[in-house]
């Protein structure tokens, strides 16, 4: 639908975004670690023991003892640091560099921290919830990508972004333009595609807790739906300072009855 390039949405309370460099950091760490330098075999373990597996979280099913690596309940954490391949890993770090800064400058560091894990729970639980007996794995950072996503369009939805639309089409609008398109299309398809690659459920988890918890847990004066930040204006034109006339110096006659 769209791919998000660069907004104007400055920061107000911290210097550096240093949660959303770390966990971009962690992320890729992990991709290049499990994807591209061991092989098959082992990529497919790390997916199985760390990835979200539904029925084996509600012990509908249960892994092989060599396929555990962490207890279950981690996986709630871990799948989203998993991705598939470099275009799965690639769209979630773009989304997470462009909105992720903004959240992460209204919460505080450590609270976005926590706001990030928390949507990727929330995310893995509606997915097991929607599809309890499946015992495939879910990976991905999606869920807590779509709770930034709702939390940036709650805090700044007037803020211009530019956006590259339809994979080709580069255009600089209001940012809740694509955001709610973005936001209604993961509900559509929730209700509509029962069969898919892409957890739905796991998207609107995220959605729904992003929502909840920016409002909860954003610093005391961050403003919803600021109207602040539709549009930076800086004035760059020259300040001129214009001098004030000296007052003339009295004239003090001389003892000549002349001034001097």
């Amino acid at each position: 639908m769209f791919i998000p390039l660069y907004d104007s949405n400055r920061l107000r309370f911290i210097k550096h975004q240093y949660v959303t460099y770390g966990l971009i950091l962690i992320n890729i760490l992990v991709f290049i670690f499990t994807s591209l330098g061991v092989t098959e075999t082992v990529a497919n373990a790390d997916v199985l023991g760390m990835g979200y597996i539904p029925a084996v979280a509600h012990k509908l099913a249960y892994l092989a003892p060599e396929d555990y690596m962490i207890p279950q309940n981690w996986t709630y954490f871990t799948y989203a640091f998993l991705h598939a391949d470099i275009y799965h890993i690639g769209g979630n770090m773009l989304f997470l560099w462009v909105f992720g800064d903004n959240v992460e400058d209204a919460l505080g560091h450590f609270r976005f921290l926590i706001f990030y894990l928390a949507c990727a729970v929330a995310g893995a639980f509606l997915h097991g919830v929607i599809v309890p007996t499946s015992e495939a794995p879910l990976i991905g950072a999606s869920g807590a990508i779509a709770g930034v996503v709702a939390a940036y369009l709650i805090l700044t939805p007037r803020v211009k972004l530019w956006v590259l639309a339809f994979m080709w089409f580069p255009m600089r609008i209001p940012a809740y333009i694509p955001l709610i398109l973005w936001v209604g299309f993961q509900f559509l398809m929730l209700f509509t595609q029962t069969e898919d690659q892409v957890s739905w459920p796991c998207h609107v988890g995220g959605i729904v807790a992003g929502a909840i918890l920016v409002v909860l847990m954003r610093r005391k004066g961050v403003p919803l739906f600021d109207r602040d930040h539709e549009e930076e204006v800086v004035d760059a034109s020259p300040t001129v300072i214009v001098a004030a006339p000296r007052s003339p110096e009295p004239v003090i006659p001389s003892k000549w009855g002349r001034p001097e």
